[in-house]
C-alpha cells in the first residue's frame, strides 16, 4: 500500500496493491496497522455508507459540526467521481483550501479526511457506487454544509452548472463566507 499526504495535512491518498489474475483481483481496502503505521493516525471506523448515482449527481460538501465531526476513507467501487474535501479548520495553514482527486473503480485509489474537512464529490460515471467508512456516527442536528458553487472555494467540478444534478437540500447550504468568516 503507497500512502501520500496531499498539500492538506492530514488528508492522504492511498494507492492499495491490487492482485489480479485470469479470475479477478483482490485487495486490502484498509489494514489498520498499515495505516496507523504510514500516516501516524489512529482512527477507529464505527459506520460504512454507500450510495449509488448517476452521471452529473453532486452530492456536498457536507459536514458534521463539533463532537459530531468525522473521519472518512473513501473509495469507488464502480465507476467514476472527482472527489472534493475543503479544509475547515480555522488555526490551520490551509484553511479555506480544497484538494481534488479523480476516484474510480479500475485505480482503486482511496481518500482519507482527517475530521475538521467538508466533502462532496461528483459523479462522471452512471450507475457508480461509492463507499465510506466513518469514524463517527451520523448525527441529523450537527450537520452542515457549504453550497457546491460557493465562489470563494471557485472549486472546477468538470461539468457545467447545467449538466450537474444537487440536491434541494444541498441547494440551500451556506456559502463559505457566510459559515466561517
Amino acid at each position: 500500500m503507497k500512502v501520500e499526504e496531499t498539500y492538506l495535512k492530514g488528508a492522504y491518498i492511498i494507492t492499495p496493491n491490487v492482485f489480479e489474475d485470469e479470475r479477478g483481483y483482490f485487495l486490502e481496502t484498509f489494514k489498520e496497522k498499515v495505516f496507523v503505521n504510514k500516516t501516524g493516525v489512529e482512527t477507529h471506523f464505527v459506520q460504512d455508507n454507500m450510495s449509488k448515482s448517476s452521471k452529473g449527481v453532486l452530492r456536498g460538501l457536507h459536514f458534521q459540526e463539533g463532537d459530531n465531526a468525522q473521519s472518512k476513507l473513501i473509495q469507488v467501487i464502480k465507476g467514476r467521481v472527482l472527489d472534493v474535501c475543503v479544509d475547515i479548520r480555522k488555526d490551520s495553514s490551509t484553511f479555506g483550501k480544497y484538494f481534488s482527486i479523480m476516484l474510480d473503480g479500475i485505480n482503486k485509489q482511496q481518500l482519507y479526511i482527517p475530521r475538521g474537512f467538508a466533502h462532496g464529490f461528483i459523479v462522471l460515471e452512471n450507475d457508480t457506487i461509492f463507499s465510506y467508512k466513518c469514524d463517527n456516527y451520523y448525527n441529523a442536528d450537527s450537520e452542515s454544509g457549504i453550497i457546491f458553487n460557493d465562489k470563494f472555494l471557485n472549486i472546477d467540478w468538470g461539468l457545467s452548472e447545467d449538466e450537474i444534478l444537487v440536491s434541494e437540500k444541498d441547494k440551500k447550504l451556506l456559502t463559505f463566507e457566510t459559515l466561517f468568516k
